[in-house]
């Protein structure tokens, strides 16, 4: 009778250590602390902004752009800059002073110098490191005679606007969003 009941704890108690192990186990580890580059970035979208292109003193066309950033959340805390206008600022800056995009040479555009080009201008106006990343939502092209057609209600073969970047597939847009 002794010998069963020891049986029966020696059971037991194998039985309990053999679960508690599967189960801590089984059980996911703790994330890692949120130390990476990527934890300490904030999505900052920016608005749809239109900015004429002027050609022999006269309108030619209109770029339409969306620019968003991923801003350091730390530096961000206190800041209290009106930054969609210093977006807008920028933008005009690069299309119209700077001639950056070319409609004659559309093959000869580098999205990268663009991008590159936004984040300094914009951490010099800011001053300091603030704007980690940049992303090009939308930037196309349309000329006047396009506006002039789609306003008066005409259709027009020819009314599609130029595409200079292509949008980021949902998938890549999500991803860079966490």
């Amino acid at each position: 009778m002794v010998k069963l009941v020891l049986t029966g704890i020696w059971v037991c108690a194998i039985t309990l250590a053999s679960v508690y192990f599967s189960v801590k186990l089984a059980t996911a580890p703790a994330p890692p602390a949120d130390d990476s580059k990527q934890g300490q970035l904030e999505l900052v979208k920016g608005e749809t902004i239109t900015v004429p292109i002027i050609g022999d003193g006269a309108v030619t066309g209109y770029f339409l752009g969306r620019v968003s950033f991923m801003m350091n959340k730390d530096t961000m805390k206190g800041m209290t800059l009106p930054l969609t206008e210093m977006t807008t600022d920028e933008l005009f800056t690069l299309l119209v002073g700077n001639k950056m995009v070319d409609i004659s040479k559309l093959k000869s555009f580098d999205p990268q110098a663009f991008r590159e080009a936004i984040k300094k201008g914009m951490n010099e106006k800011l001053g300091g490191e603030y704007v980690s990343e940049v992303m090009l939502e939308q930037l196309d092209y349309l000329s006047k005679d396009d506006v002039k057609a789609n306003a008066s209600g005409q259709q027009r073969k020819t009314a599609d606007p130029v595409k200079i970047i292509e949008p980021p597939p949902p998938e890549a847009a999500a991803a860079a969003a966490h």
